[in-house]
């Protein structure tokens, strides 16, 4: 047996929309590792997500074999309301009824899930969450 970690995680994108996510990732303050015409990496030495901008046709589907979604976890759930408020600036439309508590997904009535879902140009789900203690 060979014990690994997860390393990195390739997405392929129209080129057009790599300024999409470099805006996206920063505000995120996931660090630049690469940026040029066809490519975009952020991360760090431990892992790191790479958007590829030779995406051919094919259409994704979330609901279908693949990859559904990837989520950021948050610090604290003002986090969340602050990347609703970025999406509404960018005219980008929370989906699933999002924000909102996911009282399914809390261990107890003192934890929440809070979660904002949100689909990119390419049809790519992302989930920005924060679980820990019910905020008063």
């Amino acid at each position: 047996m060979i014990q690994t970690t997860l390393g990195h995680i390739q997405l392929n994108v129209d080129s057009k929309n790599l300024p999409f996510y470099k805006e996206l990732f920063s505000f995120l303050s996931l660090p630049t590792i690469e940026d040029n015409a066809t490519m975009l990496a952020v991360g760090d030495e431990t892992f790191s997500l790479w958007f590829i901008g030779s995406a051919n046709d094919a259409k994704n589907d979330y609901d279908g074999a693949g990859m559904n979604h990837f989520a950021f976890h948050t610090q604290n759930q003002s986090e969340v309301d602050l990347m609703v408020a970025y999406l509404q600036e960018k005219a980008i439309a929370p989906l699933f009824e999002t924000p909102r508590h996911r009282p399914e997904f809390s261990r107890d009535a003192e934890h929440t899930y809070y979660q904002v879902m949100f689909e990119t140009p390419d049809k790519l789900l992302i989930e920005v969450v924060y679980i820990g203690l019910l905020e008063k």
